[in-house]
């Protein structure tokens, strides 16, 4: 009885669902005046209950984030920082393995802007997700306009739209200071081991020493060495600084996924690496470090910061790498990132010398300089190279070449950390090596770790989830196979082997459904072969599909079905691939406007067919394309979902 009650509760609920185009966040803007030039751009998204929007910081792999973009292309305004949001709620999400940052009931999004010259409207547009507990809707498009009345100190569109000028500040959030924490860890971490490295090792002993003896009592040398740190921390800072103002701490995040972006630095990252290798050596012009030498000589703060500005200089070979890596890892957090991330890499860089200086006595206690160094900066070298994946594979993920699928990055990074082992045993020398006549104790157990995590990554190539590492390869998903390396297939044998795949279709990982991503294609083989067609309209930021897939999708029952009995047609409305030229159409629901992406094609056919905009939705038609069944959406319960599939074929027969 319980189970009648909730399937005809399911069914109440699925029909008043499908009856019409969801549209659960509104979205209004207002003006409010800072000074005669500067002004902040308020969108507030009012949000229905049960449903949340993502915010702007989703990790790579994740939702799809919320971004806006404002139309600064007549140059009459100039976007100044980044778009800033309330705080929200943070939470574990269990299907992506990362933390996610959501708005409920309400969300406000502020731009601080400059105006160049006078402008009484700015355009532009948010592009967002939302889902509820149950489903999720495909990414949305909204255009913005912002009314700017320069006598006026706040104004919004009309008297409904209009927010209050005493909208609460808000903060980078919770979550977004999360982030800038871990990005001040990650830059002081690096900043430690840049420590050990040939380049700047060698520098504390000889930079203390200068202070010391160069000062006229051990106060003033210790106040010296204290302002030299103070400079290397200005400098990278500057550095950071330099960054932000050349891309825009608004754009820092949408630079991340990028692709000419993730291309560019694998190149760097691989440059570097086989320069911490030994093939070369990356150094800045001698004229360089010989001009700012000279100048140290000066003496006083003038000649400290020069003295500062000749060790990053000098030891720009070792540290370059650090500081690439850095600025790449930070800017997916957009922002003032890179600069949180300089401030720690300097601030770890500066500490020896300030500590030193004040207790010299130290300076006995450190280790002598030798071949351990090199080892440092190789380990280093493999360590950047193994990096340096993980943009390319971004870049693939991006335009879904599946040119570095997962097992293809695992495999390389198999071979990496396996060298790396060879290599740290002394089965390996390198270019700038001294001979190996023993293994030292860290050595040895640096050696050891580094076996145990390449025997750890190994089951990857089988489909283990490997959770230690979750955030580098590609999901598990993205695979160059449904089998995997001796893959064994789940459930019953499909009706087709990996070999007889037809054209369009792929064997879909990892329980080897044979599906299609392309509606024609998939409807042509299901008359082909005699079978009822069932489409899937699901995204691969869909939390709710993932969770069908994993949990309902693999239990024997289902996945006999799914792998026998009908035809999957799999549809991404969150597909960012664009449209061949020849399939650019004018969209049937934004009058005036094209559809640019495949997504956007799947997204439309929903919504007109369908009357509805969710994901997951499934739907069991025949050839004639009529539904067999009433569709039905995220459906959790096992038995209710094999009882709706069993109905429709039935009806098909």
């Amino acid at each position: 009885m319980k189970k009648f009650l909730f399937a005809l509760t399911a069914f109440v609920f699925s029909v008043a669902t499908f009856a019409q185009v969801l549209e659960p966040v509104k979205w209004s803007t207002a003006v409010e005046k800072l000074s005669d030039t500067e002004y902040l751009l308020i969108s507030k998204a009012t949000i229905d209950k049960g449903w949340h929007l993502y915010s702007q910081g989703v990790p790579d792999n994740g939702p799809i984030p919320t971004s806006f973009t404002y139309d600064d292309s007549e140059g009459t305004f100039k976007i100044i920082g980044n778009t800033e949001e309330d705080e929200g709620h943070t939470v574990n999400d269990p299907v992506f393995e990362m933390e996610i940052k959501y708005f409920e009931a309400s969300a406000t999004f502020k731009q601080k802007i400059k105006l160049n010259e006078h402008v009484e409207t700015i355009n532009g547009f948010v592009e967002f997700m939302v889902c509820d507990d149950t489903r999720c809707l495909p990414p949305t498009e909204v255009d913005l306009e912002f009314k700017i009345r320069n006598e006026t100190a706040s104004s919004g569109i009309d008297e409904d739209a209009k927010i209050s000028e005493k909208v609460n500040e808000t903060d980078n959030n919770s979550g977004g200071n999360q982030g800038l924490w871990m990005v001040f860890f990650l830059g002081l971490g690096a900043g430690f081991v840049a420590i050990f490295t040939p380049c700047v090792f060698p520098l504390i002993p000889m930079t203390v020493s200068f202070f010391t003896k160069q000062s006229k009592s051990k106060l003033e040398g210790i106040r010296n060495a204290i302002v030299y740190g103070i400079f290397i921390i200005v400098i990278y800072v500057l550095l950071g600084t330099i960054v932000v103002a050349i891309f825009g701490a608004s754009s820092l995040n949408a630079l991340a996924t990028n692709v000419w972006f993730n291309l560019i630095f694998f190149v760097i990252l691989v440059i570097f690496a086989a320069s911490f290798l030994g093939a070369f050596e990356i150094m800045l012009p001698n004229s360089w470090a010989n001009k700012i030498d000279s100048k140290a000589d000066r003496g006083g703060y003038v000649g400290i910061f020069f003295m500062a500005l000749a060790l990053a200089i000098v030891s720009f070979s070792c540290t370059g790498p650090f500081v690439g890596s850095i600025i790449g890892a930070s800017s997916s957090f957009g922002g003032f990132a890179p600069i949180i991330g300089m401030f720690g890499f300097s601030l770890a860089i500066a500490l020896p010398f300030a500590l030193f200086a004040a207790f010299p006595g130290w300076l006995n206690s450190l280790p002598k300089s030798g071949g351990w160094l090199n080892t440092v900066k190789v380990v280093l070298g493999f360590l950047e190279l193994a990096l340096a994946f993980k943009f390319l594979s971004n870049a693939d993920l991006v335009l879904q070449l599946h040119f570095l699928e997962r097992e293809v990055f695992i495999a390389i990074w198999i071979a990496i950390f396996g060298a790396l082992t060879f290599y740290l045993f002394g089965k390996i020398q390198l270019p700038h090596d001294s001979p190996v006549t023993y293994i030292s104790v860290g050595r040895l157990s640096f050696g050891l770790l580094t076996l145990a995590f390449t025997i750890y990554i190994i089951p990857g190539l089988w489909g283990a989830p490997l959770n230690l590492i979750s955030a580098f390869p590609p999901p598990q998903h993205y695979s160059e196979s449904p089998y995997g390396v001796g893959y064994t297939q789940l459930g019953s044998g499909g009706s087709v082997s990996p070999e007889e795949v037809p054209e369009g279709a792929h064997l879909m990982p990892p329980h080897n459904i044979l599906a299609f991503n392309d509606y024609d294609k998939g409807l042509a083989y299901a008359k082909k072969v005699g079978k009822p067609v069932m489409i899937d309209f699901t995204g691969h930021a869909c939390v709710n599909c993932r969770k069908m897939e994993q949990n309902v999708w693999v239990k024997p029952k289902v996945l006999d079905i799914l792998k026998n009995d009908v035809v999957l047609i799999s549809l991404y409305v969150d597909d960012k691939r664009e449209l061949e030229d020849g399939d650019v159409v004018e969209s049937q629901l934004k009058l005036g406007k094209k559809l640019k992406y495949i997504g956007q094609k799947w997204s439309e056919l929903q919504t007109i067919k369908y009357k509805t905009n969710s994901q997951p939705f499934y739907v069991l038609m025949g050839h004639d394309e009529q539904n067999l069944i009433p569709p039905v959406a995220y459906t959790p319960d096992v038995d209710e979902y094999y009882n709706w599939l069993k109905q429709g074929i039935s009806n098909f027969k």
